[in-house]
């Protein structure tokens, strides 16, 4: 197979959105309102963005601290809830005048590091420094769950599996990612991501950081017809790591169901597919092409055809957009060499990333400056 040529700094400038008084600290777009973006920085601030003008519509001062996260109500994109502190707030984007939370919730005791949506609209996860997941029932407006003792240390990131109503996966500054079922309240598989990588087949270490994990992302409940049921892990010591979760639960169970019973003999462990097994996870690192310091954030595609890239932050100051899925199709014979589709490198460390669902203007990228960037990738 021809290899594919990889563009490097698009020729085209960014677009410079302005109206943070801060670092930009997150970004959001819409997915029904195409080019509407909001963005959030350490002074408390929420702007909002239209790409079809040049200036900010409107800015929120909502927190006397820095807004760690913001996320939409799946379903009703008039509702904005962000966190700071350990403080959920809920807007409805209609109330300018007075901008005061429909609701707040108080439920973490340490600082929050990301909350998501479900995608029912039932359920608000909340993670934090402590290491505790909050799973806030937004419907009776009261707390749901408490994950805890599970994480040995912050709890970086959190998402709902959209495939799966009733469970949650987990990254945190332990190198550990943790699947829940949060209707018990309990964890039923964790991966231990900083143990020695058999696939890393190089033998050297990828930078001198540890494989914390600092972001993960699913896909969405409209790319699920396309894409694989994955997790999509930014890891500290540079690489991103594509897991097929469905996979991987059925390596647990055929591992489990081999082991004798009592007075038993065991089953063969052998695998049926040996090539079918080996692409249950892609390791995308610096050998790819990939980054040469921690990944800070991931996010899949929703321009063109949803969740055909991956597009990964990280602190080298790039932003690389990855043609994942070549990997994982059955006909092609490509390897990781040839999945790096476009490759930004830009002046700062990258804080997180967003994309839209339109054909220009499709990137979003919040850096260590008060400026957001909106980049086009083809």
């Amino acid at each position: 197979m021809a290899e594919e040529s990889v563009e490097t700094n698009p020729t085209r400038a960014p677009r410079r959105l302005k109206g943070h008084k801060a670092m930009a600290t997150c970004c959001i777009a819409s997915t029904h309102r195409p080019g509407l973006i909001a963005s959030s920085d350490e002074d408390g601030r929420v702007c909002w963005f239209d790409m079809r003008s040049k200036d900010v519509l409107y800015t929120m001062d909502v927190a006397q601290n820095p807004i760690s996260s913001l996320c939409f109500k799946q379903g009703n994109e008039d509702i904005l809830y962000m966190s700071s502190e350990n403080e959920v707030k809920v807007f409805d984007v209609h109330m300018l005048a007075s901008w005061k939370p429909l609701e707040s919730y108080n439920y973490n005791k340490e600082e929050i590091n990301q909350i998501t949506c479900n995608s029912k609209s039932s359920f608000i996860a909340a993670a934090d420094d402590g290491g505790d997941i909050k799973i806030i029932d937004i419907r009776q407006k009261c707390l749901y769950k408490t994950l805890r003792a599970a994480h040995e240390s912050i709890c970086s990131s959190v998402q709902f599996l959209p495939w799966r109503p009733w469970e949650v996966i987990t990254g945190g500054l332990d190198s550990k990612l943790i699947m829940w079922d949060f209707s018990k309240g309990k964890p039923f598989k964790v991966m231990d991501l900083g143990k020695s990588d058999p696939e890393n087949s190089s033998g050297a270490p990828q930078c001198f950081n540890p494989a914390f994990v600092h972001a993960i992302a699913v896909p969405e409940v409209d790319m699920l017809d396309k894409v694989d049921k994955i997790c999509v892990v930014a890891r500290g010591d540079g690489v991103v790591d594509v897991i097929n979760i469905e996979s991987e639960f059925e390596v647990a169970k055929s591992r489990a169901s081999s082991k004798p019973k009592k007075g038993g003999q065991p089953k063969s462990t052998k695998p049926e597919n040996q090539d079918q097994d080996r692409r249950t996870r892609l390791r995308l690192d610096y050998t790819s092409g990939g980054h040469t310091a921690a990944v800070s954030c991931v996010a899949f595609s929703k321009f063109g055809e949803k969740g055909k890239y991956i597009i990964s932050g990280g602190n080298d100051k790039a932003v690389k957009a990855w043609n994942w899925s070549r990997y994982f199709e059955a006909d092609q014979t490509c390897d990781n060499n040839d999945l790096l589709h476009l490759n930004i490198d830009l002046s700062r460390k990258v804080n997180w990333l967003c994309t839209t669902p339109t054909d220009s203007d499709n990137l979003v990228v919040c850096d260590t400056s008060k400026v957001v960037k909106v980049y086009t990738v083809a």
